[in-house]
């Protein structure tokens, strides 16, 4: 498959320095690790920090900045970092208030990050960690024991870098992020496959008329490989599932979140959002905040997934709250 990359062991390091290039302002690469820095880091707050394989941008990088992350961790692609990159980030931008790990549930993020945590605390620097496992398409896959961590982790990561911003303790922030893990649930469907650079051919095949549904962010196995139907009926069969798993119920407000895989289109992401609503809206539960667009990818895979988070006045006034990153900016 044909990429635009110079050479395969230097997509990730080079992707980061563009990064760097074109947002100057927000964010600022670590001089000896990969990771990506808040600019004006360290700030006397607590420190938010996230990280994981590349391949899914604009997570973790593309969210770091002003009302969101202090610092992401890239691995290579679809790789964890390691817990020297997370020990080294979060000692270049905690500001003495303490660090929050933000992980997905995946083996490698889960191991690697408990090791950053534990040489934090021993260097004194107080540390706690959340496990994001937001995914109701399977229990158990390729890359973790129980849920995966998925498109719950982008919402997750704007309020909870909301509240740090506004000055909040960290044992307030952890569990405004517990609490946002135990209200969000999210599905992902595929329609191809993706390319890992350093393979150069898909992760897997999917005939033409077919689509696998419950697909993870690295092409892991979904539910089911089913004959392709239309976007209304898809979006049913995951939306279903998503709001009889937390459950959602009627007169619930929630926040729905439209993400595209990589490769799909905005003009059909819309149309996934539109017949969304229209589910919801026959189940009497109300959307009150949005977002669509490619935010946790899988390369250039065609697809998307649906997240839905259950909202309060407190989660509201926090998506609310301005945000300045790379890829996620409104109110200031």
């Amino acid at each position: 498959m044909k990429k635009l990359i110079n050479k395969v062991d230097d997509v990730v390091v080079e992707s980061l320095a563009g990064m760097q290039a074109a947002h100057g302002d927000l964010v600022r690469l670590h001089p000896s690790v990969k990771g990506v820095l808040r600019a004006d880091a360290p700030n006397p707050k607590v420190a938010v920090i996230s990280g994981g394989g590349s391949g899914h941008e604009p997570l973790h990088g593309g969210f770091v900045g002003f009302g969101m992350l202090d610092a992401a961790c890239p691995g290579e692609v679809f790789t964890s970092p390691t817990p020297d990159q997370m020990l080294e980030a979060a000692k270049a931008v905690q500001g003495g208030k303490g660090v929050l790990f933000i992980v997905k549930n995946y083996t490698g993020d889960v191991m690697n990050f408990q090791m950053a945590a534990d040489m934090l605390a021993a260097e004194g620097i107080p540390v706690a960690q959340v496990v994001v496992n937001d995914d109701v398409a399977v229990q158990d896959s390729l890359y973790t024991a129980g849920r995966r961590g998925v498109g719950g982790t982008v919402l997750i990561e704007k309020i909870v870098g909301a509240l740090a911003e506004l000055g909040a303790p960290l044992e307030e922030v952890k569990q405004v992020c517990e609490k946002c893990n135990a209200q969000v649930r999210s599905m992902g469907m595929a329609l191809t496959s993706c390319a890992v650079p350093a393979a150069g051919k898909p992760t897997f095949e999917l005939g033409e008329d077919e689509f696998e549904l419950g697909i993870g962010i690295h092409g892991e196995p979904g539910r089911q490989r089913l004959k392709m139907k239309t976007a209304r009926e898809i979006v049913e069969s995951m939306a279903e599932v998503i709001v009889n798993d937390l459950p959602f119920q009627k007169g619930d407000e929630v926040l729905a979140f439209v993400n595209g895989m990589g490769g799909t289109p905005l003009m059909e992401l819309y149309l996934v959002y539109n017949d969304l609503v229209r589910f919801l809206n026959g189940k009497g539960i109300q959307v009150a905040r949005n977002l669509v667009g490619n935010y946790i990818t899988s390369l250039e895979m065609q697809g998307c997934s649906i997240t839905l988070l259950k909202l309060d006045s407190q989660l509201k006034a926090l998506w609310d709250y301005p945000v300045h990153t790379p890829a996620l900016r409104w109110g200031k």
